[in-house]
């Protein structure tokens, strides 16, 4: 077992939530879904209170709380993917389901939660050794909403 597992709060709609996020990865599962024994505040006995998951390897717990919860991009998740075709394929997944475009590769879901999409690419150019392509790779990102690759390589030159 883990020893820290995020908790991410719903309305109601964990299981919905959970199902999602688990199609846009691969080494990704429910594990369980734990219906309440008793009645609660977010529901009558037998409601999904807690769906256990795994989100490409990493362990997450979706909650049905009472309410809505409001999220902050001060905390997201990062995805990162291993090419424009992966990084195409997730962003469009989160936009046809209720995302909303940011800035610079992040993008919220329907449910609020921040996400950032990270090619391997751009983790790489903007970590050049050479501090002027390092800035070049770093001004590109900063003027995208979704990442391009090629158009970071471009701007590198």
């Amino acid at each position: 077992m883990k020893s820290i597992t995020p908790c991410l709060w719903f309305a109601g709609d964990a299981e919905e939530a959970a199902k999602f996020y688990v199609s846009l990865l691969p080494d990704s599962r429910i594990d369980a879904v734990f219906r309440s024994p008793a009645d609660t505040p977010s529901g009558p006995a037998g409601t999904v209170l807690t769906v256990e998951f795994t989100l490409n390897g990493s362990p997450l717990l979706a909650l049905n709380g009472d309410e809505k919860a409001d999220y902050s991009h001060a905390v997201s998740f990062q995805i990162h993917t291993r090419d424009q075709a992966e990084t195409d394929r997730v962003w469009e997944g989160f936009l046809a389901h209720g995302g909303k475009e940011v800035q610079c590769g992040w993008i919220t879901d329907r449910w609020g939660l921040s996400w950032q999409i990270v090619p391997e690419r751009l983790t790489e150019l903007i970590k050049d050794p050479d501090p002027a392509r390092a800035r070049r790779a770093m001004e590109a990102m900063m003027s995208m909403v979704k990442i391009d690759i090629a158009a970071l390589e471009e701007a590198v030159g």
